[in-house]
C-alpha cells in the first residue's frame, strides 16, 4: 500500500499530462503541444509562474504557426528552386547594385503595386535574383506566383480550349507578386498575346510583376509581335518599373 500511495500522485500527474497534450494535438495547437512536451524534461515549468508559461506556450504556437504560413506560401509558390537573399555574392562584376538590391528586398515595390524588370544573358542570375526576391516576400507574408513564362502561357492557351481560363487566371490575380521567368524566350504566338495581355490588365496598377529576360527592355516591343498588342502591354507594365540589367559572362562558368 505504501509503494501505491507514493506512486499514485506521480500517475496521475503523467495522466494529466497525456491528457493535455491529446487535446492540443486534437486542436491542432502542434506548436504548443511541441513545447509542452519539451518543458516536461526540464525545470522550466516547475520556475515558471502560471501566467508566463501560458505566454510561453502561446508564444511558440504563434512561432508554429507563422513559419507554417510561410512553408505552405513557398509550396504554393512553385518556385523552381530555393534561393534567399543572403546568398546573393556581389562580388561578382555584372553590373548589379547592392543599394537597389537592398531596396527591393524591403518590398516596398510590391506594396506599391510597382513592377520589376530582371535582364541580362544566359547564366547571370536573374532567375536567382527573381527567385531570392519571392522568397522573401512569402516570409513577409505575401502570396507569390513563381513560373517559367512560356510554360505558363501554353498551359493557359489549353486552358482557355478548355473552357477553364477564368478560374485559372483568378489564381494569378490573388497573388501580390507575380513572377514570369524567362519572358520572351520564345517568340509569343498569336493565341499567347492577348493571354499575357489580359494577365498584366488583371494586375495593371493593383499588383506587380517581376519579369525576368535575355532581352533588354528595348526590345520588347519587337519580340510581342503585335505593335497594337505591343503599345497595350508596354504601355501597362513599363511605366514606373524598376530594372536590373544584369551584364558580364554567365556565372555558371564560374
Amino acid at each position: 500500500m505504501e509503494t501505491n500511495e507514493k506512486t499514485a500522485p506521480i500517475t496521475v500527474e503523467k495522466d494529466r499530462n497525456t491528457i493535455s497534450l491529446d487535446l492540443m494535438n486534437r486542436m491542432k495547437l502542434h506548436g504548443m503541444a511541441a513545447a509542452f512536451t519539451e518543458s516536461l524534461s526540464s525545470t522550466f515549468a516547475d520556475a515558471a509562474t502560471p501566467d508566463s508559461f501560458l505566454g510561453w506556450l502561446l508564444s511558440r504556437e504563434w512561432d508554429y504557426r507563422s513559419e507554417a504560413a510561410i512553408q505552405r506560401l513557398i509550396r504554393m509558390a512553385s518556385f523552381r528552386y530555393r534561393a534567399y537573399l543572403e546568398e546573393i555574392d556581389y562580388t561578382i562584376s555584372r553590373g548589379l547594385d547592392r543599394n537597389q538590391m537592398e531596396r527591393l528586398a524591403s518590398l516596398e515595390f510590391i506594396r506599391k503595386a510597382q513592377n520589376l524588370f530582371i535582364t541580362g544573358s544566359s547564366g547571370t542570375g536573374k532567375s536567382f535574383l527573381a527567385t531570392a526576391l519571392g522568397y522573401q516576400a512569402c516570409k513577409s507574408g505575401m502570396r507569390t506566383f513563381y513560373a517559367n513564362a512560356s510554360k505558363l502561357l501554353g498551359a493557359l492557351k489549353v486552358a482557355k480550349a478548355k473552357g477553364t481560363i477564368e478560374a485559372e487566371l483568378r489564381k494569378i490575380e490573388r497573388c501580390p507578386l507575380l513572377i514570369l521567368d524567362d519572358l520572351f524566350l520564345v517568340p509569343l504566338d498569336a493565341k499567347e498575346r492577348p493571354i499575357l495581355l489580359d494577365i498584366i490588365e488583371d494586375r495593371h496598377g493593383r499588383k506587380s510583376i517581376l519579369v525576368t529576360s535575355q532581352i533588354p527592355v528595348s526590345n520588347w516591343y519587337d519580340a510581342i509581335g503585335d505593335p497594337t498588342v505591343a503599345d497595350a502591354i508596354l504601355d501597362r507594365i513599363v511605366h514606373e518599373a524598376h530594372q536590373i540589367e544584369l551584364t558580364g559572362e554567365s556565372v555558371r562558368k564560374m
